[in-house]
């Protein structure tokens, strides 16, 4: 078996890599089993250290990471230098909060000494994704190697170059050998890892299938496990709604990333009142979009990633229009070199469509009509997905209203929804449980440990409670 890297803007493969056997697997984990055991002693000031040196060389190495991004999986070049960049935001971040997230905390009590600390478990797992093939890395990796865990990352078999690039970067930020290792291997190598006792938790992004997959066989061996996976987000707009902004954000929130993000806009309900001019200006801006080259400055929209997905996408739109959907814009692959799909917008999509009910990752938009703030909220919970959700409304009420009762682990209000190290993650119901960033992400991979101290010093000890829990 191979592991390649294909050039989406032309359909060429570049480049080849074997995947690691059985044995050099074997050697990886028992690598990073034996690094776990000095790395969770090495002072945290040192492990800061290495991990502030690695956002330091995320800045320097912006256009080498972001060309190397393009490349791979056919992002944007300017968006890939951003990726680069926000990575090192991370690093800074946990860097900058690390000692006060692990720092023990204190219990008050009676003639004792109690308190809750935060000691890493071991080597973790990542099975990570290719469309934002830095960051998702990072925003794992960051807060494992904070916290004194080893980190094995199992990527996408389509970005085997980002993964040996991130292996790189923590090497040459000081990361003592095995501490951070790249495994270039199949997702049929996966189940093997989870069931090695070696292993102590795992972090996967990706689809609701592999969650699914990955999650049982956390659960089967008693291991922690944060699962982020897809998502059908909402983009509510209501009539108070700054249009202009509304908008010009609307159509970013659906192509970044070439449609290929699982926090992207996806379906856009609009209140009747205002349903008619967004709608109009919404797909006269589609239209407009500027197809081509991810290296071009003035390319607005690339290639997909695969041509999978270009032909899964094509068969979601054919089913939703067969299911009453008419397509306003776009609605087909583009007939040149490499996997690319036209800009389009979906109008009278309704709850039969995969345009309803399935993640489009694409540029793929479904306009959908509300009457009022309860029908929006309705159908924007409608799925089986909650990751991120979006509201434009310049009523402080509403607002909070939908704030309040939208199923989602994200509510941006009059914002497009992103992610930040200094907020949680994370979804509910299909799109994942177990949060990342933060000090939340940080701590998913940690033992809460209680410790309680009577008697220290020669100092009587107190009673210590009947035994039972």
């Amino acid at each position: 078996m191979s592991i390649a890297t294909t050039n989406p803007a032309t359909g060429t493969t570049l480049k080849d890599f074997p995947a690691f056997d059985a044995a050099k697997v074997e050697a990886c984990v028992d690598r990073a089993h034996r690094a776990f055991a000095e790395w969770r002693r090495t002072p945290l000031e040192r492990r800061i250290a290495i991990v502030r040196r690695a956002g330091v060389l995320l800045d320097e190495r912006r256009d080498e990471y972001g060309r190397l991004m393009t490349l791979e999986m056919g992002k944007l070049f300017t968006a890939a230098r951003d990726e680069a960049g926000k990575c090192a935001l991370a690093c800074r971040y946990y860097a900058d909060e690390g000692p006060r997230i692990l720092a023990d905390e204190q219990v008050a009590t009676d003639g004792e000494r109690g308190y809750v600390a935060f000691h890493p478990l071991g080597v973790v797992l990542a099975v990570m994704p290719w469309n934002f093939p830095f960051w998702q890395v990072i925003r794992f990796a960051a807060p494992a190697l904070v916290a004194g865990n080893t980190a094995l990352l199992k990527h996408a078999s389509n970005v085997p170059q980002c993964a040996l690039a991130i292996e790189t970067l923590f090497r040459d930020a000081g990361a003592p050998p095995g501490v951070f290792q790249a495994l270039l291997i199949g997702s049929d190598a996966v189940a093997p890892l989870l069931a090695d006792p070696r292993i102590a938790a795992v972090s996967l992004t990706g689809s609701e299938g592999a969650g699914s997959s990955v999650g049982a066989l956390a659960g089967r061996y008693l291991k922690p496990s944060v699962l982020e996976l897809g998502g059908s987000d909402p983009f509510i707009v209501m009539p108070s709604a700054t249009l202009d902004a509304a908008v010009e954000t609307a159509v970013r929130a659906r192509i970044i990333n070439n449609g290929q993000s699982c926090i992207a806009a996806k379906r856009f309900l609009v209140h009747e009142r205002v349903a008619d001019e967004f709608e109009e200006r919404f797909v006269a801006a589609f239209r407009g979009l500027r197809i081509g080259d991810p290296m071009l400055p003035e390319t607005q929209v690339g290639p997909l990633a695969t041509a999978q997905i270009v032909d899964d996408l094509e068969r979601q739109v054919r089913e939703s229009v067969a299911a009453g959907a008419r397509v306003l814009t776009g609605g087909n692959r583009i007939g040149r070199a490499g996997f690319f799909f036209e800009p389009t917008v979906l109008a009278d999509v309704t709850p039969r469509a995969p345009a309803y009910h399935e993640e489009l990752f694409g540029p793929v938009a479904s306009v959908l009509r509300v009457r009022d703030a309860a029908e929006a909220i309705r159908i924007a919970n409608d799925t089986k997905f909650g990751l991120g959700s979006a509201v434009w409304t310049t009523e402080a009420h509403e607002a909070l209203r939908f704030a309040n009762e939208l199923e989602a682990g994200t509510v941006f209000v009059n914002g497009m929804v992103s992610s930040d190290p200094r907020f949680p993650f994370g979804g509910v119901k299909a799109s994942g449980y177990g949060r990342e960033l933060a000090a939340y992400g940080l701590r998913e991979f940690v033992n809460v440990k209680t410790v309680r101290m009577f008697a220290l010093d020669g100092e009587r000890a107190p009673a210590r409670g009947t035994g039972t829990e």
